[in-house]
């Protein structure tokens, strides 16, 4: 199995996974108990993203589609789309400082898919968690 086979079948699995985790997370969510649907929808969400963000990767590395075109096809802007393939198996080796993927970083990780040295960004740290809402005091 060459490199970009293994790159397909990784992201593959990653987004299988995490629509078969949000359908999970969808199916326990009872809507006549909207206040106990609701981590189960926030769940959900979570692995849909992460789907989403995968699949603009897989688009962006394997099929060279160019990060507005994919951003447009999630319905992002092309500012929203950086720093969520910075959190993608396929491209978080890739990204810079800042915690973006640019253009530059999805060309060398093409190039280096062709020549068969791909970084997967396993050997990298976790990904702090996207930014999430907190309230400054109780309600």
């Amino acid at each position: 199995m060459d490199g970009m086979e293994t790159a397909h079948e990784s992201t593959r699995s990653t987004i299988d996974a995490a629509i078969a985790a949000a359908s999970a997370a969808l199916s326990a969510a009872d809507p006549a108990a909207p206040a106990a649907a609701l981590p189960l929808l926030r769940e959900a969400q979570q692995h849909l993203t992460v789907a989403i963000d995968e699949a603009m990767a897989a688009v962006l590395v394997t099929e060279g589609g160019s990060i507005r075109t994919t951003g447009a096809l999630a319905g992002l802007s092309e500012n929203a789309v950086g720093p969520r393939l910075a959190r993608t198996r396929l491209l978080a080796a890739y990204g810079s400082e800042t915690g973006r993927v640019t253009a530059a970083g999805v060309e060398r990780a093409r190039y280096d898919l062709e020549e068969g040295r791909h970084r997967d960004g396993t050997d990298l740290p976790e990904p702090p968690p996207p930014m999430r809402f907190r309230a400054r005091r109780p309600t």
